[in-house]
């Protein structure tokens, strides 16, 4: 029997302690799940700085002066007495074209105004002479319309056949071609003995073109959101493909006014304005169509109050603190759905946090321009406060208004250090 008793003794001791045990996780998790979560964040004091806000944008490279030569007659080619690349003056020869056609057109032209001019003499003789037996009575009203008549018709042959040897002469002179420009002929598509094609109304085979290459420009294509911001006489800085460690500066000297649109009425629909950007280096070797990245200074501001771009994030203007619940009472049930729609109206609000005795506090901004790394703030924050600049999961999710932060900025020569918030 005594056995028995101290058997059942030690089981309870055993049950005893084990609900102890139970008893005390449990409280634990309890305790553990009520407490405030803390949030490690990375802070950059608050102060004024020089901000250039820019645009970035890419193109080619292209003269500023270049003419593309087309003839407007056809024909064989039969002088082309330069060469890509080759140096030419103003009314230098480019080009010249068989002439034989141009010049038999021009030869049958000069016969038929001889003739229309032996015609209309002796037309002009016979009204003459029609207006003399007119007078005289010895000829009709009649005979006389028909003699002038006669004459208005062989003075209007004659006009055109004037006008057709003008034309001709002109479409002989058109087979020789000049530069119309002093310059550098910078593409050339034909070889000697090709056939071009021209008309006076169309446009005929591009043949080459001559440019200058002392001036050279930069075209981007610049989206419709960033157009804006461009003004005339920005200063640009170049960065070209082909010159590396090299960047040249610029100034926006046109703006284009028509839009440019790329896969229109498809999802990858994209609006875009030519930017001309005249290039000043004058010491490099520049050709057409290399590649470049231009970056526009658009506006600057010096001693404005800035931080760090990531900083700013938007809330919405009725979010309920982190935790804070409530259930809609009896009758209220519009008012919360009126809540909700003018939550939906109001457009998020631009904060930054800014951390106070180990305490993240949000704060209301206004932005103005902004740089690579930096925004500036118009209102809602003072020089010297540390606002949070990390992480980006932080800013942008985690934080709210009163939550606890842990601050560990990072330090030159130790690696990762903890801060007391001021």
């Amino acid at each position: 029997m005594a056995t028995n008793g101290k058997r059942s003794k030690k089981k309870v001791i055993i049950f005893s302690i084990a609900g102890v045990v139970l008893i005390a996780l449990t409280l634990l998790v309890i305790l553990g799940s009520k407490r405030e979560p803390v949030f490690t964040v990375q802070t950059e004091k608050v102060e004024r700085r020089t901000i250039t806000q820019t645009v970035t944008a890419t193109g080619k490279i292209y003269p500023e002066i270049q003419v593309n030569i087309t003839p407007e007659v056809s024909g064989e080619i039969t002088s082309l007495p330069v060469k890509e690349g080759m140096r030419v003056r103003k009314s230098d020869l480019l080009m010249k074209i068989k002439p034989d056609t141009y010049a038999a057109q021009r030869d049958r032209a000069a016969a038929e105004l001889a003739s229309a001019k032996a015609s209309l003499q002796k037309s002009e003789s016979e009204y003459k002479r029609a207006k003399e037996l007119f007078a005289k009575g010895l000829i009709s009203s009649a005979d006389l319309e028909q003699a002038n008549t006669n004459y208005e018709v062989l003075n209007g042959q004659y006009a055109q056949s004037e006008a057709a040897l003008k034309q001709s002469n002109e479409n002989l002179l058109k087979t020789t071609i000049y530069s119309p420009m002093e310059g550098t002929v910078s593409q050339l598509l034909v070889e000697l003995g090709e056939r071009v094609l021209g008309t006076s109304q169309f446009q005929g085979t591009n043949v080459m073109t001559v440019a200058d290459l002392s001036r050279m420009e930069a075209r981007v294509d610049v989206g419709e959101n960033d157009i804006v911001l461009i003004s005339l006489g920005d200063t640009a800085r170049i960065d070209v493909d082909a010159l590396k460690g090299r960047k040249l500066t610029g100034i926006v000297y046109e703006i284009g006014n028509a839009a440019k649109t790329k896969g229109l009425g498809t999802q990858e629909e994209v609006t875009n304005f030519v930017v001309k950007i005249r290039i000043l280096d004058k010491d490099v070797s520049l050709r057409p169509g290399m590649s470049m990245t231009a970056t526009v200074e658009t506006e600057t501001k010096n001693n404005v109050l800035a931080v760090p771009i990531q900083s700013v994030t938007t809330r919405s203007p009725n979010k309920m603190k982190m935790g804070e619940k409530k259930e809609p009472e009896e009758g209220e049930d519009m008012a919360a759905n009126d809540s909700k729609i003018k939550q939906k109206i109001e457009k998020p609000k631009e904060v930054v946090f800014i951390v106070e005795n180990n305490v993240a506090k949000m704060l209301e901004v206004k932005r103005g321009i902004s740089d690579d790394a930096y925004t500036e703030i118009t209102s809602g924050l003072d020089a010297g406060k540390e606002v949070v600049s990390g992480s980006y999961k932080a800013i942008n999710r985690e934080l709210d208004n009163d939550v606890k932060v842990k601050v560990e900025n990072m330090s030159a020569k130790n690696g990762p250090l903890s801060t007391a918030s001021k």
